[in-house]
Parts: C-alpha cells; sequence; structure tokens
C-alpha cells in the first residue's frame, strides 16, 4: 500500500473515492473523478486505486494517490487499519465490489454513495431499467449524493517529456504521423472469446497497407508472440513499447485505431482519433469507449452478446469470426479514413 503526499485542503473535509480496476473501468471513470474535484473545491480528495493506474491518474492536481494491489489479501489489515484512521467525511464508491462495500462501510463516513442498495451505503443510485452503460451507472453514484452529473468523455493531455519519447520512437522508426493505425488484436487470457481471429487482422492489415498506411501492433508483454507473428508478415510490434501514458500521446498521432473489447481500446479514447471496437461477446451497449458509439463494430448473431469467456466449439465464434475483414474496410472506408 503506498500514498502520495497531499495537497493542503482549505476546509477539513476529507473525501475518498474508491476505484480499483480494471483498465477499462478506471478511464470510464476519469470524467467522474474530474467532476467530484471540480464539485469538492477546496477539500481534500483521495483516491483509493491499484498501481498500475496512477500514472494515468496522476494529470489530476489535486488528487491524492493511494495505491493497493487487488488481489493482495495480506494489505487488508494495513488497509483497514488506514481507512479507519483518515476519518473521511464521504465516500463515493465507484467499484461496487464486495470488497470495496466493506471498504466503505468501514470508513464510518457521514457521506457513503454507492451503486446500489446496500447496508454500507447511505446514499445509493436508483435502479435503472433496460440496458445501461457502466459510465452512466456509476454516474448515478455522484446524482445520489447531490453532485451534478458528469459529463461523458474527456481528453487526456500529454505532457511534454511523454509527447517526446513518444515522437523520439516514431522517428526511430520512420513513422509518419497520421499515416499510422494503431491495432490491437489481444485482450484479457480469461477471455479469448473477445478476440476477433489474428487472420483477420493479418487481412485487414494487409489491405490497409496497401493503401499507403502503416499499421502498428499494440500490446502487453504478454501478447508479444501473437503481434511478433502478425508483424513478420506486415506493420511494426510495439508490445510493451509505451506506458499508459505515452499511449494516449501516440494514438495523437494515428489515422484511426482498430481494437477488440480491451483496456487499450478505451485508454486510446482519450486520444483525439476514432477508435474502432470489435464486439462480439459482450454487450457494446453497456461497455463501448466514451465518444465511440459510432465506430463500434459487431456481427449481430443470435447467441451475442453471451457473456462467456469461451465460445462453446458448437458455435463457431460465430460474432466475430463471421465478422469478415471487407466489412470492416468498408466500414473506415465509408467514414472516409483512408482517402487522404
Amino acid at each position: 500500500m503506498t500514498t502520495a503526499a497531499s495537497q493542503p485542503a482549505v476546509s477539513g473535509r476529507h473525501i475518498l473515492i474508491i476505484k480499483l480496476g480494471a483498465l477499462g473501468d478506471v478511464v470510464l471513470a476519469l470524467p467522474l473523478i474530474e467532476q467530484l474535484l471540480r464539485h469538492q473545491q477546496g477539500e481534500r480528495v483521495t483516491l483509493l486505486t491499484a498501481p498500475s493506474w496512477r500514472e494515468l491518474l496522476s494529470s489530476f492536481q489535486r488528487l491524492d494517490i493511494v495505491t493497493i494491489e487487488r488481489r493482495v489479501e495480506c494489505n487488508m489489515l494495513r488497509l483497514l487499519h488506514w481507512l479507519l484512521r483518515q476519518q473521511f467525511d464521504a465516500v463515493y464508491d465507484l467499484q461496487g465490489s464486495l470488497r470495496s462495500r466493506i471498504m466503505t462501510l468501514l470508513t464510518q463516513a457521514t457521506v457513503r454513495a454507492g451503486p446500489k442498495a446496500a447496508l454500507a451505503y447511505t446514499h445509493a443510485a436508483s435502479p435503472s431499467g433496460g440496458v445501461v452503460h457502466a459510465f452512466d451507472r456509476f454516474n448515478a453514484v455522484l446524482t445520489a449524493a447531490g453532485v451534478t452529473a458528469a459529463a461523458p468523455g474527456m481528453q487526456l493531455p500529454s505532457g511534454a517529456a511523454t509527447r517526446s519519447r513518444v515522437s523520439n520512437w516514431l522517428q526511430q522508426h520512420e513513422l509518419t504521423a497520421k499515416q499510422l493505425v494503431l491495432m490491437h488484436a489481444g485482450g484479457s487470457p480469461a477471455w479469448p472469446s473477445k478476440r476477433w481471429p489474428e487472420q483477420h487482422f493479418l487481412e485487414l492489415a494487409q489491405a490497409l497497407t496497401g493503401q499507403g498506411l502503416t499499421v502498428v501492433w499494440l500490446g502487453s508483454a504478454a501478447e508479444r508472440d501473437s503481434n511478433r507473428r502478425l508483424a513478420r508478415s506486415v506493420g511494426v510490434d510495439a508490445t510493451a513499447a509505451f506506458s499508459l501514458a505515452e499511449l494516449v500521446a501516440l494514438g495523437e498521432h494515428a489515422r484511426f485505431v482498430l481494437s477488440n473489447d480491451s483496456g487499450p481500446m478505451h485508454v486510446l479514447s482519450l486520444a483525439d482519433v476514432p477508435v474502432y471496437a470489435l464486439f462480439g461477446p459482450t454487450d457494446w451497449q453497456r461497455s463501448h469507449a466514451l465518444g465511440q458509439r459510432d465506430h463500434v463494430l459487431c456481427n449481430p448473431v443470435e447467441c451475442s452478446p453471451c457473456h462467456l469467456p469461451v465460445c462453446p466449439p458448437q458455435r463457431a465464434h460465430a460474432c466475430l469470426a463471421g465478422l469478415a475483414p471487407e466489412v470492416v474496410l468498408a466500414r473506415i472506408e465509408a467514414n472516409g479514413l483512408l482517402a487522404r
């Protein structure tokens, strides 16, 4: 468990925001955090999150960041002691898990707001009918506690050092801004059903290369093997080459992005760039990147969304395998992103 130095507060009130992960959900929460900072002017605001997201959240100047590993139970006693010692006046639980509810309750704060009715909360979001996007579900936490709802979407400004590192990488690889297409062909190992077939990515990348564009393959170290296979045929392998902040800065140089439903899909939405997102087993209406609704790509089959991490063999991954590369290419072309 680590902490950041706090900013001096004008009043004695101390506010806690809980958002532990995952990456895409943290990105969706950024406008909510910004709105809470605006609402709590002059008060000390602390965010409890995971260490991996510190860099992405450090652009908020007034935010104290405290990190704890999401799955390390040995830190729990230390965390609970810290929660009690802080004497928070208000808590906004933007996680909504059993663990975060326990944390919220133990703060004994006067105001404890969460996404659904529970013993832990004094203020709970009202149930909504129908399909509700994750951003709207947690925005309701704010309004339940009397905070004006946040506007969806935001751009994350890149620092000079971050922009410089990305520019140097582009120069080293002799890549031209706005001639780049960023592709994320990977995703969570726990959700192989979210992945568009590798061969589909390859065929589309070859078609785009024929249009004079350069494909850059993005991903974590866990996706190195697949990115190497793809880059041997076409494009540039940028596996694990960028931090999250640098990924946003790289997005500012791209013509557009194509990604599976993943954390990087959400991160790249923070740049001023179209992000085409491939959805199959999950419901795009609940989790598309903010500001990118018009760039969702899906193949409407009867079994989608199934919310299954692994597609049953008899279904042959129809939702994504059935989404042909030429269909995706036609959509991109119709949006005027090829004729430049």
